[in-house]
Order: C-alpha cells, then structure tokens, then sequence
C-alpha cells in the first residue's frame, strides 16, 4: 500500500509534537529517571484523592490514592498504554486481522483510543479528504459523518443499500465510470475511500453480510480504496457467529476500523478506538496532538480496571447481556408496528443496531409530518431527508429508536404515527 497517495496536505504537513513525544517517552521510563522535562501538574495539588465505583453487580472498582494520581495526570496520546494492550488483544480475539504479523511499513495493525468513535473518524476524514475527492458511503448514512464531511468539500457519492447494506453491484456500477489502478492509464480524482456501517447501520439497522463484504474487500482491492469500518454496533449483533468485518479479511492493511465502547459500557465516558494499519494510526495521533492531546485518562483508567476485574469471558458476558436487552426492546416495536401500521407502511426485522427504518406509503416527504405535525401530537422520529446527502431531498422514510423507550411507549408511540399517516393521506 502507498499510503502517501491518500494523505491530504494538511496531514502530511503534521509533525511530532516534541512535548507530545516527551511525554509518551516518560510513560515508558522507569522510576529511577528523573525528569526536569515536562510541563505536568503536580497531582499533589489535585482535590481528588481516590474513588470506589460500584457496578450492576454490586461488586465494586477501586482507583486508590496512587492510581488516582495517574488518572489525573497527562497520558500518552495513543492512550494509556495497558488499555491500549487489553484493546488489541480483544481485536486479535474477535478479529485476528492478517496484519497482525505485518512489519510496520507493511501496514501493520495498531490502535489508538479516541474520545469516543466520533473523533476518531473526524481524524480519520481530516488526513484522509481533500477538497473534491470522490468519496464513497452508505446511502443514506448516518446524519454525524455528513456533518463531519460535507464542509471539507468533497464530492459525497452515495452508494445504494438495501436491509443487507452495501449492494456490491452498485458499488461496481459507480466504480466503474474510473479505471482499476491496474490500468495502464488510470483516471483523474478516482474515489480512495469507501465508508461504511456494516452491521446494524444507524438510521436503516442494516447489516452487510459476509459474501457481500468480501466482494466489496475485492472492489477495493481491485481500485485501491481505504475501508471505513465505522462499527459501533458490533456489539449489538442480534444473532450469532456475528459476521466476519473488513478487518478480519484485510490482508493489505486498507481498513480502518472504529469500535465504540458507548452502546455498550457507557456513551458518557466517550471511549472510542481506531485499528488499522500502523502508518495511517500515526499520523491519526499527529492530529490528536494538536486537538484534544488524549482521551480522559480518568475513564480510560476506570474502564481498564473493568475490564480487568471482568477478563475477557467476563466482558463478553456482558455484551451477551446487552444484547439480550436489546433484541427484546427490537421485538416490542415489531410486534407494535405489526400492530399499528400494516398497510401503513413498510420495515423488515434488523438483525442488529438499535433502529427500525420505517418506509411510509402515500406520503413522498417526511420532513414536515416529523418535524411539524408529530411533535404537537407528542411523538418524536427524525425524517428520513435527515440522512441524505441533499438534506433538501424528499425521503419517504422516517427512524424510529427502540433504545430508551418502554415497550408501552413504543405502542403508543407506533399508534400515534399510525394517525398522523392517516391524516398525512386524506
């Protein structure tokens, strides 16, 4: 992989922040060096001595007087490091991607810990887009990436889906207006990234299935595009073996994968991590230098004696739970939907994620029954027009959450949609 050729300039301008450098190199030293270098508060000055965190279970987490001191203090921008560690065993775990055994110019897999996916991914889209690239994504997709990448004037290029996500020949179809890098004249401005919500896709609950994955694996591979892997319902896989992702099959280190800790530990301590090949990891930590520097030590700190005190049987236990939790709210609103609004609309059964894609017959636009009628009638969806690329463009569609709501809410949630379609009709 030439990774040169996919850096924006503002990217390969980044340099090593010798502060930043300085302090990396500090975590790793032992406690015989003494350092006159650093610009750290002491944490003798700090109010915060120790604290007792207890979980579901009733048992609890201890952060004592010495551990506190740490949290508290700068940490190194790829993350503490034996979170970092713990991270990268459980990707080697789940996905045992083949750049494991890479040298590191090859591609070699890394990982470093974001403040939640969401940064994450804005670093990933600031090193990687130019101004009128071409770039490739789910169509519709989730209305934060379009935030994120509209004003870096790009050129959006929605690749359509279906409740199996990314149809590969659509993907061919748009491809193929550009020359395979194997051509001996290849085109102007070719796309170099595909993005991509692979399982339980946020607003449709999509899932790719694993022969349409390795076909899009083989399209990039074939015009030399970087894989997106924005995964933050991974863990959200109602059914088991879950599928195989572009990671586990990446044996040219062009994936770029964001897990997310936020669906399932907790969305406030924004503990997000990026994995793919080590040369794009390094230069996602230069931009991290010189923005938000690291992720909260304190919740990297208290999310790693978690994860500790659980092991890895231990956590995905815990994933086995919420998952549960998960496919039984899924099956109240199918079954209130069912209810509701037969011949009123259209939706099938997400296999994953935490949203029902719900298509509205008779009414060619959302936008003002959503974001008008339903809200004086105490009932909120978000319009479909909110995950397209042309925000002004007609959807039919609207999302519908069952994450937070009763399963009573969602019945009379579903009830009062089904009347404001009738009245949308008449």
């Amino acid at each position: 992989m030439n990774y040169a050729r996919f850096l924006t300039a503002v990217s390969a301008a980044r340099q090593v922040s010798p502060i930043r450098a300085m302090t990396d190199l500090l975590m790793r030293s032992p406690p015989s060096v003494i350092s006159l270098a650093g610009g750290a508060p002491n944490p003798g000055t700090f109010p915060f001595k120790s604290a007792t965190v207890t979980l579901s279970d009733c048992t609890t987490i201890e952060i004592g007087e010495g551990l506190m001191k740490k949290a508290l203090q700068y940490s190194a921008t790829p993350g503490v490091p034996e979170l970092v560690s713990w991270l990268k065993e459980l990707q080697k775990n789940l996905h045992n991607p083949p750049t494991l055994t890479y040298s590191p110019d090859q591609g070699q897999m890394e990982l470093c810990i974001t403040t939640g996916s969401q940064e994450g991914l804005s670093k990933v889209f600031e090193m990687l887009i130019n101004p009128e690239d071409n770039v490739l994504l789910d169509a519709p997709t989730y209305s934060g990436t379009l935030a994120a990448v509209k004003p870096l004037g790009c050129n959006l290029i929605g690749v359509p889906t279906d409740q199996h996500g990314i149809i590969p020949q659509a993907l061919k179809d748009i491809l193929s207006r550009w020359r395979p890098v194997t051509a001996i004249k290849p085109e102007k401005n070719p796309p170099k990234i595909l993005y991509t919500i692979p399982n339980g896709g946020n607003p449709t609950g999509a899932s790719l299935t694993a022969e349409r994955k390795r076909e899009i694996y083989q399209l990039a591979q074939e015009y030399d595009l970087i894989i997106v892997e924005d995964d933050p319902y991974y863990f959200l896989q109602f059914n088991k073996p879950w599928a195989p992702s572009f990671l586990s099959m990446d044996v040219d280190g062009r994936v770029i994968r964001a897990d997310s800790m936020s669906k399932i530990l907790s969305s406030g301590l924004r503990i997000g991590f990026l994995t793919g090949p080590k040369p794009l990891i390094d230069r996602i930590i230069l931009h991290m230098q010189v923005s938000t520097l690291h992720t909260s030590t304190f919740t990297q700190v208290m999310t790693l004696q978690l994860l500790q005190k659980w092991g890895l049987e231990g956590f995905l236990e815990h994933i086995d739970s919420v998952i549960r939790f998960y496919r039984t709210q899924r099956d109240a609103m199918l079954a209130s939907a069912d209810k509701w609004l037969t011949g009123l609309a259209e939706w099938y059964s997400p296999t994953g994620g935490m949203f029902l894609w719900i298509k509205i017959k008779g009414v060619q636009d959302t936008h003002q029954m959503i974001m008008l009628k339903a809200i004086s009638n105490e009932v909120l969806l978000v319009p479909g027009s909110a995950f397209t690329i042309q925000s002004t463009e007609a959807s039919c569609y609207v999302r519908a959450s069952f994450s937070l709501s009763t399963p009573e809410q969602m019945d009379q949630g579903l009830q009062r949609l089904a009347s404001l379609i009738i009245e949308e009709r008449k």
